[in-house]
């Protein structure tokens, strides 16, 4: 995926400002919690179609509930709401539910933009948040995923921060709609804009009870994931996030940031460390993250 213009000695001289150390973020705090009585009736479905859990009125109030009221680009201008159900409304998948808490409900593909999506409860705590996954024709980053939720909030965000069994969960619907396990990663907060959702995993950390993928191959991954979070976060400053932005990229600047850190890093296997500092340091530039 093509590398976002950017004022490339600037941004590659700040690499030394990066603190060591640096503390993990801290868990994100979800606001205005669904009681728990109002979630209690996913359990019936569980094992059941997405189809059929789409027909109860519970469940669209749910999805009324925690969906962000914004104007959302899915091929064209509609509510987050309408984009949502419409990508639910594709191939479903069963209604997941784990621990008698934890409930996924899915799709696995449609026919517009090869959109599908989720929607995601911990019943117990009575947090939510939805999935929405497409290919954009719009001039952004793509294929792109976007989670949303009306309980989220502020403009900071990093996968690390949501809960752990959330982010396993996410992965596993992934896998089943065949999602690339790498993409342009957003969120939508209560305030209806779109911000980027971080890429702070390690692809080639220790994985917990299984074999991780070889490390030619992680550190491709954790390359990638740091082009996509800098290409999302240029889109959205120039946008100035807009969760229905539509802009287009100019080429020649994009191509000069690269073949200055190409030739700062040089290029191939062995470049990929310093090719991933450099990365993530233009992109805090982006998000505001000068320290």
């Amino acid at each position: 995926m093509a590398l976002m213009a950017g004022s490339g000695r600037q941004a590659l001289g700040q690499e030394a400002d990066v603190p060591p150390n640096t503390p993990p973020p801290p868990p994100v705090t979800f606001q205005n919690l669904i009681p728990t009585d109002q979630l209690a009736f996913l359990n019936d479905y569980a094992g059941r179609s997405t189809k059929e859990i789409l027909k109860d009125k519970r469940f669209r109030a749910l999805m009324k509930a925690m969906t962000p009221r914004t104007t959302y680009h899915y091929g064209r201008d509609m509510s987050l709401a309408d984009a949502s159900e419409m990508v639910l409304g594709g191939t479903p998948l069963p209604v997941d539910v784990q621990d008698g808490r934890y409930v996924m409900v899915g799709s696995r593909g449609g026919n517009q933009l090869s959109g599908r999506g989720f929607l995601w409860f911990d019943m117990k705590e009575g947090a939510a948040l939805g999935g929405v996954y497409f290919h954009p024709i719009n001039g952004e980053p793509t294929p792109t995923l976007a989670i949303f939720s009306k309980q989220l909030n502020g403009n900071d965000l990093a996968m690390s921060q949501l809960p752990p069994i959330f982010a396993e969960d996410v992965a596993q619907w992934s896998a089943m709609a065949a999602i690339p396990e790498v993409s342009p990663r957003y969120f939508i907060p209560s305030n209806g804009k779109k911000y980027v959702l971080v890429h702070d995993e390690d692809y080639c950390g220790p994985t917990p009870g299984a074999n991780g993928p070889p490390l030619n191959v992680c550190m491709q991954m954790n390359a990638d994931a740091a082009d996509d979070d800098l290409n999302a976060a240029y889109f959205m400053k120039e946008t100035r996030n807009a969760a229905n932005a539509t802009a287009w990229m100019l080429a020649p600047e994009q191509m000069a940031w690269i073949g200055l850190r190409d030739r700062t890093c040089g290029i191939g296997a062995a470049a990929l460390p310093c090719r991933i500092r450099i990365t993530r340091v233009r992109t805090r530039v982006y998000l505001g993250r000068h320290s």
